[in-house]
């Protein structure tokens, strides 16, 4: 969503100083000096040192008033010095994040101290093909015609098809929607769950979370992509579980925080759902020893779903017209209300 447009540029007229992974940097620097005297560098280096105008300087001194935190820096070395040098930074105004979510505690403690969030909708594409890839799999017995291959083995499997089916689709935003895009593509019927139920032309229906009881017994896929907050916390419980139709497919590319996984594996076990695609996790990496790893009825990866070869491109690109946006004193695109955001306070 679009926030309220807000004073653009830096507290004391100046230019607006910005946060900026030096890697980062170098592959937008041409953009980035297109704004001229209006923008200030504040470079961090791999190893977490902070440069302004070529000087080092700590992160009180830097002072930053925005800040770009990206999946460069949040997969480097620097991830703890970027993430400190934000909090330290009296004046901080504005964070662009890549990340979709919002409740690593670092967000909150950003909005605690009165910055402005905005997130990135980069990963729906990659997530919405994992998701479509993940219960293809399943339907097509992949794993079986792997087992037929490496046996050498003619075995000829049918399989079931996507069309005809129904899909429920629990937070029906930009992955969502992407999901739900997709899904449709092969025939099936959507369902997106969310707060606001207003219809939406990518759904066959747009119902309230309060009416999910309703539509998991007819549902054949169940998707997790909603943000973990304190009502969705362990929404796939017992109850929820044990509601899901017979032969159906949960797929969690949210946060691990939504399903209860203890009595996911019971239910598994029980036989419904029939299978568990799982890209996240409450404790990440999982442990060596977690029976996930080795449940029959389970496909595991590792929090990768979002990493899609053309996500840095988009996240780059909302990165540099939300600056541009900021700025110019204009609302920005996807930034977050403060109330939706977990704060130390709360």
């Amino acid at each position: 969503m679009s926030g309220p447009a807000a004073d653009a540029g830096s507290s004391s007229g100046g230019p607006t100083r910005l946060l900026i992974y030096e890697p980062s940097h170098r592959r937008i620097a041409k953009e980035l000096a297109a704004h001229g005297a209006a923008l200030e560098l504040l470079l961090m280096d791999e190893a977490g040192r902070l440069t302004l105008g070529g000087v080092e300087v700590t992160a009180e001194e830097a002072s930053a008033e925005a800040a770009w935190a990206n999946g460069d820096v949040f997969a480097s070395g620097a991830a703890r010095a970027f993430m400190t040098a934000m909090l330290k930074a009296p004046r901080l105004k504005w964070v662009q994040s890549a990340a979709a979510g919002f409740d690593h505690p670092v967000f909150g403690s950003l909005i605690a101290k009165g910055a402005r969030l905005t997130t990135s909708h980069g990963q729906a594409v990659g997530m919405a093909d994992y998701v479509l890839a993940g219960v293809l799999d399943y339907f097509q017995r992949g794993g079986e015609r792997r087992t037929a291959q490496v046996e050498s083995t003619w075995r000829r499997l049918p399989f079931r098809e996507i069309a005809g089916t129904t899909w429920l689709i629990i937070g029906f935003g930009a992955i969502g929607q992407a999901v739900a895009q997709r899904a449709r593509a092969f025939g099936a019927r959507t369902v997106g769950a969310r707060r606001n139920a207003a219809p939406h032309p990518l759904a066959d229906a747009v119902i309230s979370m309060r009416a999910l009881g309703d539509h998991l017994p007819v549902a054949d896929v169940v998707v997790l992509c909603a943000p973990l907050d304190a009502a969705t916390r362990h929404l796939a419980n017992a109850a929820f579980l044990g509601a899901m139709k017979s032969g159906a497919v949960l797929v969690n590319v949210g946060r691990g925080g939504l399903v209860d996984e203890a009595a996911l594996l019971a239910a598994l076990d029980a036989g419904t759902p029939a299978h568990a695609v799982l890209d996240v996790f409450e404790t990440e990496p999982l442990p060596v020893g977690s029976p996930f790893w080795r449940h029959p009825r389970v496909s595991v990866t590792a929090h990768a779903s979002g990493i899609a070869n053309g996500q840095d491109a988009r996240n780059q690109a909302l990165f540099l017209e939300n600056l541009g946006r900021y700025l110019a004193g204009q609302p920005l695109l996807h930034e977050v209300d403060p109330k939706d955001v977990p704060t130390p306070a709360n």
